[in-house]
Order: structure tokens, then C-alpha cells, then sequence
């Protein structure tokens, strides 16, 4: 991710296609957590295998269009 693609005081809405374990978005938020003063608002995923409890890593609002 380029250095100065954020700005203090930005609010981000992380998009991914499937949530399974979490371990991408946890990983996601780590990584812009490098940018300071950045905030992450929300996730936002197409699909989300509910029985591996990835939603329970993570830390903000998560939405979803598809629970299987």
C-alpha cells in the first residue's frame, strides 16, 4: 500500500468477497493500522461461512449479503 494513500482523519470501509476464519480482515486492519490516524468504520463482505466464527475476531462493524 503506497505511503501517503491515506490521510489522518480518513474513515475506511474494508470490502472483501468471503469472511471464513477472519484472518484477512485481521490482517487488513493491521496493515492500515499503520496509517496514522486512520479509521477503520466497517467491513463489508459478500459471503461469510458463519459456522467458522471469523466474525468473532474481528473488531468493527461487519456486514454481509450472503451467511452460509
Amino acid at each position: 500500500m503506497q505511503k501517503h494513500a491515506f490521510k489522518a482523519g480518513d474513515k475506511v470501509i474494508v470490502v472483501d468477497d468471503l469472511l471464513a476464519t477472519g484472518g484477512t480482515l485481521g490482517a487488513s486492519k493491521k496493515i492500515l493500522s499503520n496509517f496514522e490516524g486512520l479509521d477503520v468504520v466497517a467491513n463489508v463482505l459478500i459471503f461469510e461461512i458463519a459456522f467458522l466464527n471469523g466474525r468473532s475476531k474481528l473488531d468493527v462493524p461487519t456486514h454481509c449479503l450472503i451467511a452460509v
